[in-house]
């Protein structure tokens, strides 16, 4: 790569507008995670057996989880460290702070969801350390699925587990209000970023953010107490 293509790049990443697209880039790319996170965790509801199942399944894959595993840890805190630098230099250029700056409409949006996105994402993030250490790095209960040969991880009693602790599952559910809050203005903050919105399609969007939000938010919300309703 010439050192001109190297400037350009820098150059991009350096500028808000680079950052801002770069930010939603990464953004669009968990809230898919997310689809797909929400999808596995529908086996909750069928019972143990599914779970396990799927969780065999992903470890099957060996090296290859890991390594989706360590992406997914790195696109997190890139979009993290690029969303409270824009924040910081936003504020840096509005000293006054946004309680002063009134705005409720298009372009800006400004919203409780748009003005809390740096603290429902540091929450978020301390979030995902949290869930990381209590199911990827939890007790380990060994189970047989119906016609296997080999024990597989009981992935489903380490959930149950955790979430026969009333606290745990208020924790959860409180931090899933604050996923919906994020995703609301994220959603649609994230494709203007990268210019996929035209001004025609800003108000659908505008309102396909908030059902995203909701489903998502939702979706993982009632999953802690149904667990714990049952178990």
């Amino acid at each position: 790569m010439s050192q001109v293509s190297e400037s350009k790049i820098l150059k991009f990443y350096r500028s808000q507008t680079g950052r801002k697209f770069i930010t939603g880039v990464t953004g669009i790319g968990l809230m898919g995670f997310l689809v797909v996170h929400l999808a596995g965790n529908l086996g909750f509801f069928i019972g143990g057996d599914a779970v396990n199942a799927y969780t065999a399944k992903l470890h099957s894959l060996g090296p290859l989880v890991l390594i989706v595993e360590i992406g997914l840890i790195a696109i997190v805190l890139f979009h993290a460290i690029l969303g409270i630098s824009i924040a910081q230099e936003k504020k840096r250029a509005r000293p006054e702070g946004y309680a002063l700056h009134v705005s409720g409409g298009a372009p800006s949006r400004m919203s409780p969801a748009s003005k809390s996105m740096i603290w429902t994402g540091i929450v978020l993030l301390l979030f995902i350390v949290l869930h990381v250490w209590q199911f990827r790095f939890g007790p380990h209960y060994d189970t047989m699925l119906p016609g296997g040969v080999e024990p597989v991880r009981d992935m489903y009693k380490v959930v149950v587990d955790v979430f026969a602790d009333p606290v745990w599952v208020a924790i959860y559910m409180g931090v899933m209000v604050l996923l919906g809050f994020h995703l609301r203005h994220g959603f649609w903050s994230a494709f203007q970023s990268i210019g996929a919105m035209s001004s025609r399609l800003s108000n659908t969007m505008y309102a396909a953010a908030l059902v995203f939000a909701v489903l998502i938010a939702l979706g993982f919300f009632v999953l802690p107490l149904y667990l714990h309703m049952v178990h």
